[in-house]
């Protein structure tokens, strides 16, 4: 009975640090909406210095990594297969990295909170890694951004 009490209190405790340390890296998961407006979002910044939140791509859930300096959104290729992607042309891109082969896709839809573009063009990237897609300047060129401390405000300019 000791031994099955101790395996529950690990197993607890293993739960809550996984949580504790998932809402660090993303603390946008449940993004907080504007009162007065259906499409202006606040985005909290992570402990590492960087704008992550959850949104949609063709209505799947996935990981944004805001990238200011990424031009297009960029997906992981383990991702773009998860969620149903087909890969077109392939395409020569320059990254930090140097020059690597990406492979060129439409999305339907890309969504975060209440905000949604259509049509977007993204590169498939069979190079990178983790569960994060590099939401790039083709979607935040939309939107009027606003950085006050460890806050970031999201607005549609295209909404009234």
């Amino acid at each position: 009975m000791v031994y099955a009490a101790w395996i529950l209190f690990l197993l607890l405790l293993t739960v809550f640090f996984n949580n504790y340390l998932e809402q660090q890296y993303n603390p946008n998961s449940d993004i907080h909406i504007a009162q007065d407006s259906n499409e202006e979002i606040t985005l909290l910044r992570n402990r590492y210095g960087h704008y992550v939140t959850s949104g949609r791509i063709n209505g799947q859930k996935v990981t944004f990594l805001l990238d200011t300096g990424a031009t297009t959104i960029s997906i992981p290729q383990n991702i773009a297969q998860r969620i149903g992607l087909s890969a077109g042309t392939p395409i020569q891109v320059s990254t930090a990295n140097g020059t690597i082969t990406v492979y060129n896709t439409v999305l339907d839809s890309v969504s975060i909170g209440p905000i949604t573009l259509h049509q977007l063009r993204a590169g498939i990237n069979p190079y990178m890694d983790g569960e994060e897609i590099l939401l790039g300047m083709n979607f935040l060129k939309h939107l009027e951004l606003t950085q006050r401390g460890k806050q970031l405000i999201i607005r549609n300019i295209a909404s009234p």
